[in-house]
């Protein structure tokens, strides 16, 4: 018997909801998929043999946990259960996946329809929309990862946002993923494209969150388009259960003078897996990313970065901070790259863990890999424990030792949060980081 996420049973899923797809086989987004699935089965899914996944073993942790009843679950929720996930008194579009199923009537889709161009990935490619044709799984490419290849081939649903040349986002588009597995495990692949043009301004983030004691598997995969002079901010925040497993990949593309911030907040999950990849296609434009994981119990996060620069005259940034607690264990993989052309460079990478027990671990390797001789990068990281003179001195203050360690670990935290622009996010993360941090995590 074929088992669930490998060659033979993603297969014979592929054959079997292929044959109930009736005139959509012919259509151009069905070709895509089925030339994903073929790139797919020439590599398989990854295992621990695999290089780039040899700390994070998703193929047995996907086939323990999951049957094939995972794949089809009900999609209802209720208003409460909805209103218990989302960020109070932000002022945002929101999107609702709910299983990785889109919800329109949660949405705001047609408040948000009337500032841009909305509409899903099927009805852009049925209506012939150039901007997605031309970019959909051409950043994030089937072949860049076994679980885009993966993703690509099964995905049914996910939503096109194209920002027109020159417009600014009066508002952020908030997206909510949320897997209600009170009924049994869930499976989901949604896919967007955001397409953000000509000197266009704007804010997407994208909150998962699992309701119910079951598992949850989230394969999502968000391209993200940033043409010339486009200033976009990202943000992605994970704080889902045990049960959940989490691979994401997020593809970005960056023309002359853009501008991309991403800042990724991880609080927990069983095994959690975050592609982030930029390419910086062109001169004067400039990536920032930042990332904070805050783990306990036996909670697994792993961050493998990619930094292109393909052209002179550009800067990228990255910080990634983690603190782990109990068994919990992280994972940094930052990679950057300078092509030959790309003389002029600057590129800085950072990796800073602390780790509050003997049995937490982090696995972290910076790496720059540089053919151009007229750059400035450097890259680094550190593993330590909470500074034991810093704690000494806001004790002989009268502060006991738990909002000690908890306001040190508070200000390591806030490094990154402060690089959040928009303040309702910022207020909503640090109340969250204090509570956690309050409670012993």
């Amino acid at each position: 018997m074929p088992e669930l996420y490998n060659k033979e049973g993603l297969k014979a899923r592929f054959d079997n909801w292929e044959k109930q797809l009736n005139g959509e086989k012919s259509s151009d987004f069905h070709s895509f998929r089925k030339e994903s699935f073929d790139s797919y089965l020439k590599v398989g899914t990854p295992s621990r043999k695999h290089e780039e996944y040899k700390y994070t073993g998703l193929d047995k942790v996907i086939e323990k946990n999951f049957t094939e009843d995972d794949w089809n679950r009900s999609t209802d929720v209720t208003e409460q259960e909805v209103k218990e996930n989302v960020i109070d008194d932000l002022d945002a579009y929101d999107i609702f996946f709910v299983n990785g199923i889109l919800n329109k009537e949660l949405s705001h889709w047609d408040e948000l329809s009337k500032e841009i161009n909305l509409m899903t990935v099927k009805e852009a490619f049925e209506a012939n929309e150039k901007d997605c044709i031309e970019n959909f799984g051409k950043h994030a490419t089937p072949e860049s990862d076994p679980f885009t290849a993966i993703n690509d081939a099964l995905t049914d649903e996910g939503i096109f946002i194209n920002i027109k040349k020159g417009q600014i986002l009066t508002k952020p588009v908030m997206i909510y993923y949320l897997n209600y597995t009170e009924e049994g495990g869930v499976i989901t692949h949604p896919h967007n494209l955001f397409v953000f043009g000509e000197n266009s301004q704007g804010e997407i983030i994208e909150k998962f969150d699992t309701i119910g004691e079951n598992h949850s598997l989230s394969n999502i995969v968000s391209e993200i388009v940033v043409n010339r002079s486009a200033v976009v901010k990202y943000y992605k925040i994970q704080s889902e259960h045990n049960g959940n497993v989490h691979v994401g990949n997020t593809q970005v593309w960056q023309d002359e003078n853009s501008n991309f911030t991403s800042t990724t907040l991880s609080f927990g999950g069983m095994m959690v897996r975050n592609n982030l990849n930029i390419a910086l296609d062109a001169s004067h434009c400039e990536a920032n990313m930042y990332g904070l994981s805050l783990l306990k119990d036996n909670h697994h996060v792993d961050h493998h970065t990619t930094v292109d620069h393909r052209k002179p005259h550009a800067d990228s940034n990255e910080l990634y901070k983690g603190v782990f607690d109990d068994k919990s264990t992280g994972v940094f993989n930052g990679k950057i790259f300078v092509r030959q052309d790309a003389q002029k460079t600057n590129a800085f990478q950072s990796n800073r863990n602390v780790l509050l027990s003997e049995d937490a671990t982090i696995n972290t390797k910076p790496q720059l890999e540089i053919w151009a001789d007229d750059v400035k990068c450097s890259h680094g990281a550190t593993t330590g424990q909470i500074d034991p003179e810093q704690l000494f001195y806001l004790r002989s203050r009268g502060m006991d030792k738990q909002s000690a360690r908890a306001l040190l670990l508070y200000a390591f935290a806030m490094d990154i949060v402060e690089h959040i622009g928009n303040e309702q996010v910022r207020n909503y993360l640090e109340n969250l980081i204090s509570e956690r941090l309050h409670k012993n995590f």
